[in-house]
């Protein structure tokens, strides 16, 4: 394999690394330039979408011929491309900025090609968060939000315990392979429910209060904010992309709590909100 080519498949592997867990189309895209050029390859086009990547790299087909042993004749340049399909998924900041290391070192020449492609296949396995320790985060979340939008001390309580059941359901949900709108759906309406149950029947004294926390876990705050960062940036296509995979799992969450809210109101005949 020429040197042109194995460049090729690090800095796709670099982009796709990074594209599906949450960093920016302009991060991506630079950090795939700068690798290619600390290998010496000038030809390296690349397109980057919110979804997928699209790679080239042209190499000069007289040079190509003779690493390949094929003869030293002038030839037509070669060009080697890549397409990869990246799905929006689970965001994991610590890749990222392992990634974004890497091609630091990468750029000082710490690395051959095939070593970084061992880093990179390593940082690909970096676990994520213990389920435990994102339970536990997620209660705090929700308790700690509450109180910032004026809860009471019962109130921020009850959202700490929807917090902690509220992400056991979405990992047992996700466990059993349910798509992201039938989990944001589900995953809202149950910490609704928690939340006019604690009202109603144990504990608190704003159930808008306790609801308003419990669903704050949920909303999509990285593909919300890389959005508008894409915007920013000229990445129209990109931004438009994840702007709607933030607004439709905004709506996934009002349409869970807006079920449970009418739901109950058709069946008690008392309005909560």
């Amino acid at each position: 394999m020429t040197q042109g080519k194995s460049v090729l498949e690090l800095t796709t592997r670099i982009g796709e690394v990074l594209l599906k867990n949450g960093g920016e189309i302009f991060r991506v895209q630079q950090t795939m330039q700068i690798v290619a050029k600390a290998y010496g390859v000038s030809g390296f086009h690349v397109y980057v979408l919110a979804n997928g990547l699209f790679v080239s790299i042209e190499e000069d087909g007289k040079q190509l011929c003779s690493q390949v042993g094929a003869g030293t004749e002038p030839a037509e340049p070669v060009v080697a491309s890549q397409i990869r399909h990246v799905p929006l998924s689970s965001v994991h900041l610590g890749r990222v900025a392992a990634v974004n290391n890497l091609s630091r070192e990468i750029a000082a020449h710490k690395y051959t090609v095939e070593q970084a492609k061992e880093k990179i296949e390593q940082i690909d396995q970096i676990p994520f968060t213990s389920n435990a320790l994102q339970v536990l985060v997620s209660g705090v979340g929700a308790g700690a939000f509450c109180y910032l939008f004026g809860g009471s001390p019962l109130d921020c309580l009850a959202s700490f315990i929807s917090g902690l059941v509220l992400w056991v359901f979405v990992l047992f949900l996700t466990a059993k392979g349910a798509n992201k709108i039938m989990v944001n759906i589900l995953s809202s309406a149950l910490v609704t429910a928690m939340g006019v149950l604690f009202f109603h029947v144990l504990f608190g004294d704003n159930m808008d209060m306790i609801v308003i926390g419990s669903i704050v876990p949920l909303l999509p705050g990285v593909p919300l904010t890389n959005s508008i960062r894409d915007f920013l940036n000229g990445d129209y296509l990109s931004g438009t992309i994840r702007m709607i995979d933030a607004v439709l799992v905004a709506c996934c969450i009002a349409l869970g709590v807006g079920i449970v809210l009418s739901a109950f109101q058709m069946l008690t005949g008392i309005t909560l909100l």
